[in-house]
């Protein structure tokens, strides 16, 4: 019967030489609550062997969109893995969840071994990155659906935080307030939004993604353009667990325009300083390349910011010190105000 199912273009066999490569990759990311095995039908975690006493569980999906035609173009999936599991951990983050576990969902019209496993090594990366254990996924052979090398990825993630820890705080004492400060985290490039537009630029500019990108002669364009989303879990966990935040805005397509708002209660805004704003090279290039006006950037890309952390005034000078002592150098870029 395998041997029809292979004719058909499912190649079973090829599926279980995935998981025998994967599953060393799976066991690195255990974690307290989770040893990070394959092979069962579900995953399973334990909430009281990983510390919480009230947790509230918190659940985010997502995927990279078309920065997997970059991918597939530049033949580099060793770290689009890492896009997908930042696109999901950064949102939980946003409700003062930390990951506890993720899956994956590979989907392809011919399985090629060696391109899902470095996919996947890149999965056990971010996973990693995030402290989340990856307790299971699953691998779609679906021949006739994608053409070619085609595949596509989607990533579920469960985080936890104690009930009176949830973000964003809007009500009592603690509450955000106008004078609260807005902290960014820098992100590392367009992470995982905007790649439709992107690559309209690429295609109508005939720009060569192999060649030195114009804004950074160390690396090819295309390695600038598929630089990993920051996963800012382990930047922002020593501050949780400070009670220094009152609020976590994951800066995803919409940008600052879009992204930030959502975090607040009615009756605050915003109140950005323009100079702090100025666009890194990379998308100081999309822009002047792409001939996109300021509404159009500010709408499609982070435009630098991949976070923005609100704390008061108070507990500034300290959560810029933790933020310092990470890999994430924060910004000072305005405050909330009153509406």
């Amino acid at each position: 019967m395998s041997d029809a199912y292979k004719k058909a273009g499912v190649d079973i066999d090829a599926g279980e030489r995935l998981v025998k490569a994967i599953g060393p990759l799976a066991k690195a990311t255990a974690r307290p609550g989770a040893d990070g095995a394959l092979g069962g039908f579900g995953g399973l975690f334990d909430l009281k062997a990983a510390g919480f006493s009230d947790p509230i569980l918190v659940s985010g999906t997502d995927g990279v969109g078309t920065k997997l035609k970059l991918a597939l173009a530049m033949n580099c999936h060793d770290t689009i893995g890492i896009d997908l599991v930042a696109m999901c951990v950064n949102d939980v983050l946003a409700q003062g969840a930390l990951p506890l576990f993720f899956l994956d969902y590979f989907a392809c019209g011919k399985l090629d071994v060696d391109v899902a496993t470095q996919v996947v090594r890149g999965i056990a990366e971010g996973c990693k990155q995030a402290g989340a254990a990856l307790v299971g996924g699953e691998t779609a052979e679906m021949p006739g659906m994608y053409a070619g090398g085609d595949y596509d990825l989607a990533g579920f993630c469960v985080g936890a935080v104690e009930r009176d820890h949830l973000l964003p705080l809007h009500e009592g004492s603690e509450k955000m307030q106008a004078g609260d400060a807005l902290i960014a985290l820098a992100s590392s490039g367009p992470h995982a939004n905007g790649y439709s537009l992107i690559r309209k630029i690429l295609d109508e500019r005939g720009a060569d993604i192999k060649a030195a990108a114009p804004f950074d002669e160390a690396r090819s364009l295309g390695k600038a353009l598929l630089a990993p989303t920051k996963i800012y879990v382990k930047a922002l966990e020593p501050l949780l667990k400070a009670r220094l935040v009152k609020g976590f805005a994951h800066i995803t397509g919409g940008g600052l325009t879009d992204n930030l708002p959502r975090i607040l209660p009615d009756g605050l805004a915003p109140e950005l300083d323009e100079a702090a704003l100025a666009l890194p090279p990379l998308f100081a290039w999309l822009q002047e390349t792409g001939d996109l006006s300021d509404a159009d950037m500010q709408r499609t890309f982070n435009c630098g910011i991949g976070g923005v952390v609100v704390v008061s005034q108070n507990n500034l000078a300290a959560a810029m010190t933790a933020l310092e002592k990470s890999d994430m150098p924060p910004r000072l870029i305005g405050r909330l105000k009153a509406v």
